[in-house]
Parts: structure tokens; C-alpha cells; sequence
């Protein structure tokens, strides 16, 4: 089963699953946004502060896991490092150990959040029944935002079964909840218009005379223009719709401002904007086996002011890899003697390329393997044939891009 939103509403979509009794993946993806002319290397154009920005971005896609037509686990693109079950873990004082991260994905063959989920559980460092409302707070989650998705592509696969499982969600239920938080959210615009938007203090002395003293510290360190609501929700473990129902009325009035965290693209667009420092032109290395493509790849960068460095043999190239120390690496899927999933999870084992973008170019257009992508440690991917302003949307995602020019 597969189409698109157009054609058939994400409700349609799960209802369906649950009579089914389907077990196996939904993949969900928003579809992107057309790219701009290429532009030359010179300052950007000053970013508009009071612009809108969208409940999802273009390109995130969200995995529901089934089993006999109920949810039993969500992944969301936007989770790197764990940063979501970080933020549920909060409450129950519980860090993610890096070193334990790492090993146990180098060993496991499962998306690694849920490993560790597993891992905590079995470790007693969590209870099941922990374990079990966290996976249910993220389904809501995914729910709420694929609810909210107007415009995306979907397929589902058969598959089998997630393995151990924890937990299974009835759809009909859920959906019904989550629904109604959709409408409860939509009511609160435009002061809430993101689950990425945070809050800050704007008059302090009526906010403390109208809520109990230990709710106002509290509020105090929340409101910190940082922990964005979605965060927020996660470490309370409350619903996003509730949560901003009964801080709505303090905003209302004044007494809390609600500011959009700033994304890191947003800090490098401002740092250009304020200062007038030159930065050396980012380094991006691409591994590729067909000699069209590298020759494409130098082309655009180099037109658009990167430095560019290309690998044909990815055996070989590995040591050149780490003698580069590249800021962005490209890397191919299909290749001989080593594949991309392969060179991808090699280089994430490695202290040096643990946070180094990796972006994988694939011909093949299936979701799964853009999914393996990404569970092998991939940052983002890009299917060919692509153009100039595909690559160079992705480049100035992950890039702190040099300019030519001083700013006005």
C-alpha cells in the first residue's frame, strides 16, 4: 500500500491498518519544498524574524511500527543521538551513557533508541511500565505530528514483527485522543504556531503572585528562551495540546513571550548578518564510484564557493578520509568491494566522524533503504539524479557557508 496524502488522510491510512490487523513499517514523508536559484557567494539576504514557520519541515519522515493493526514504536527523522528519549528519560534521572550508545550499536541490528530502551529495562535502571509510557507519549507524539501533516508521500510494508516488544497501542483510541489535542492546538494560534517555539519571562511579578511558589520556580527554569514546548512536553510527559492549554492564558496576557528557538542554520544566518569575520570555505568529500558524479559534484561546489575533495575507490579512500577531516562527507550507496552502509556505520564508530554530516547518494528511490540509511548513522541522503539546488540545500543545512562580501 502506497500513495500520497492527497489522496488518502493519515486517519484513512491507520484505520485501514488496524482492520487489516497489518503487521510491518508505515513510512510517512513530507515531501519537499521547491529550492531557489543558485546563489552566488556573497551575504545572504537578512532572514525575516516574524515569518511563520511550519509545525514540520519539508523532508522529515516518521517509521510507525504494527503489530496485528496496533502501534508498538515510532522513529522520527529528527532524532539524532537519542535526543528524544534523552529528553523522556529527564523525569526519571536517568542520562544516556555515550560510551553504551556506541556499543550497542555496533552490535544491534534494531534502531538504536528502542535497543537502549531495552537496555535500560533490562539493566533495572528502568521499569517496564516506564519503558511502556514512554513508548506511548512518543506514539502520541508522532501521532499529533502526522495529524497535522497535510502534504507528504506514504507506503507501508509488510514485515515482521518488532523484536522483544514492550508495549501495543490500539489505533482507535489514539487516534480519537490525538485528534482532539490537534484541534486544542490549532485554537491556540497564532501566539502557538510550533511545538519548536519556547518561552520566555515577559512580566514576572504577576506570574508570581498568580501561581503557587513552587510552580513559578519552576516555571522560571523552564522559560529559559531554549527548551522548546515539544522538549517540554516530553520531560513532563504531558500532552503538547494540555501543556499548551494552561500556560495559553499567561501568553494571552503578556506575561510569557513565546520566541522560535533558534535552529543552528539560524544562528550561522545571523553570525553573517552581525559580524563581518571571514570563515574558510567548508570542506565536503565525496565517495562515489562513478566518475559522472564526482565530476557533477566538484562542479557545484566549486561554483558555490565549498572545497571539494573526491574518492572513487572506497577501500582505499578510507584513509584519506580521516587525513581530510572533511565537514560535510557525500557518500554512494551502491559500490564495489564496500557499500555505503558499510563506510557509513565504519565512520561512526569513529570518535572523529561521530557528529560529522553524512549525507548518502542513492539511485534507489525505496523508503526502506533511505531508512537503513539513517539507522546505519546517515545524517540525511539525496536520490539521483539530483540538481544543483538539491545539494546546495542540503550543504547550507549542515555547512557554515563563507561569504565574499561584508554585510550592510
Amino acid at each position: 500500500m502506497q500513495g500520497t496524502l492527497s489522496e488518502i488522510d493519515i486517519r484513512s491510512i491507520l484505520q485501514l491498518l488496524e482492520l487489516g490487523q497489518r503487521t510491518g513499517e508505515l513510512l510517512i514523508e513530507a515531501y519537499q519544498t521547491p529550492v531557489g536559484n543558485n546563489r552566488p557567494c556573497q551575504t545572504p539576504s537578512h532572514p525575516s524574524v516574524s515569518e511563520p514557520m511550519p509545525l514540520q519541515g519539508a523532508g522529515s519522515f516518521w517509521l510507525v511500527f504494527f503489530v496485528n493493526g496496533q502501534i508498538v514504536y515510532t522513529i522520527h527523522s529528527d532524532n539524532n543521538r537519542c535526543r528524544r528519549l534523552r529528553d523522556y528519560l529527564y523525569r526519571y534521572h536517568i542520562e544516556i551513557i555515550p560510551q553504551e550508545l556506541e556499543k550497542l550499536q555496533a552490535i544491534s541490528h534494531n534502531e538504536i533508541e528502542y535497543t537502549y530502551l531495552w537496555q535500560l529495562i533490562k539493566d533495572h535502571r528502568l521499569t517496564p511500565e516506564q519503558g511502556k509510557m514512554i513508548i506511548e507519549h512518543m506514539v502520541k507524539e508522532t501521532l499529533f505530528d502526522l495529524l497535522s501533516l497535510s502534504q507528504g508521500a506514504f507506503i507501508f510494508e509488510m514485515g515482521l514483527a518488532l523484536d522483544p516488544l514492550l508495549t501495543s497501542l490500539p489505533i482507535g483510541s489514539l487516534i480519537t485522543e490525538m485528534i482532539k489535542e490537534v484541534q486544542q492546538w490549532k485554537q491556540l494560534h497564532p501566539y502557538l504556531q510550533s511545538p519548536q517555539q519556547s518561552l520566555m519571562i515577559g512580566d514576572e511579578k504577576p506570574l508570581q503572585q498568580t501561581l503557587p511558589q513552587k510552580a513559578y520556580e519552576q516555571l522560571l527554569r523552564w522559560a529559559d528562551g531554549k527548551t522548546s514546548l515539544r522538549q517540554l512536553s516530553r520531560r513532563l510527559q504531558r500532552n503538547l495540546g494540555t501543556l499548551a492549554k494552561g500556560i495559553y492564558p499567561y501568553i494571552e496576557r503578556g506575561w510569557l513571550h513565546p520566541v522560535m528557538k533558534v535552529s543552528p542554520s539560524g544562528s550561522r544566518i545571523k553570525k553573517i548578518w552581525e559580524t563581518s569575520i571571514s570563515q574558510e570555505q567548508p570542506h565536503i568529500v565525496c565517495i562515489d564510484d562513478d566518475r559522472t558524479i564526482r565530476q557533477t559534484v566538484e562542479k557545484i561546489l566549486t561554483e558555490n564557493c565549498y572545497q571539494s575533495s573526491l574518492i572513487s575507490d572506497p577501500l582505499s579512500g578510507l584513509s584519506e578520509i580521516f587525513e581530510l577531516n572533511p565537514d560535510v562527507i557525500l557518500c554512494d550507496i551502491a559500490m564495489p568491494k564496500l557499500d555505503g552502509y558499510e563506510i557509513c556505520a565504519m565512520l561512526r564508530h569513529s570518535k572523529m566522524f561521530q557528529y560529522t554530516p553524512i549525507i548518502m547518494l542513492t539511485g534507489k528511490e525505496g523508503f526502506m533503504d533511505r531508512i537503513r540509511a539513517r539507522m546505519m548513522g546517515a545524517t540525511d541522503y539525496l536520490t539521483k539524479p539530483f540538481g544543483a539546488q538539491e545539494l546546495l540545500l542540503l550543504l547550507e543545512k549542515y555547512t557554515i557557508h563563507p561569504i565574499n562580501s561584508e554585510p550592510s
